[in-house]
């Protein structure tokens, strides 16, 4: 873990205030420091306390968000049509999943390619992703 640390001539940049103004309240105390040489440095916690910032504390648990998108080639109208009603009808079907999932696709019928975008938690997506995988291999047999 690394600890931000200030020279008094940055920590006058960040407040806005005079080199000595900030070297004047190390000296009283106000702001601590450590003196390293013939420099003063600063830690950030240091700045927030004397600046009375608190520290921003995430709200709630770490949570991992995936975008994917999956390009098909060679893929006819047919399909294309067997292959994004597959998709919707898993999206929409699966009653368990917690977190949102985002399936849309486009289609371009003069380069006879699918274009899938899938946006939700990593678990969903890579179990489309895997369907996806799937319904293209199932065309190959």
């Amino acid at each position: 873990m690394t600890v931000a640390v200030y020279s008094a001539e940055q920590v006058a940049d960040i407040l806005g205030l005079h080199v000595r103004t900030v070297r004047a309240y190390v000296r009283d105390g106000r702001l601590p420091a450590v003196r390293m040489g013939k420099q003063y440095r600063i830690t950030e916690q240091a700045l927030r306390t004397f600046t009375g910032a608190t520290a921003v504390k995430p709200a709630g648990k770490p949570h991992a968000h995936v975008s994917a998108v999956a390009h098909i080639h060679n893929v006819d109208r047919l399909t294309m049509d067997r292959v994004t009603t597959h998709l919707t009808a898993a999206a929409v079907g699966d009653s368990n999943r917690k977190a949102k999932l985002n399936i849309h696709s486009s289609y371009d019928e003069t380069s006879c390619r699918l274009t899938i975008f899938v946006d939700g938690d990593p678990e969903a997506t890579a179990a489309v992703i895997g369907l996806i995988d799937g319904l293209t291999r199932q065309d190959e047999k």
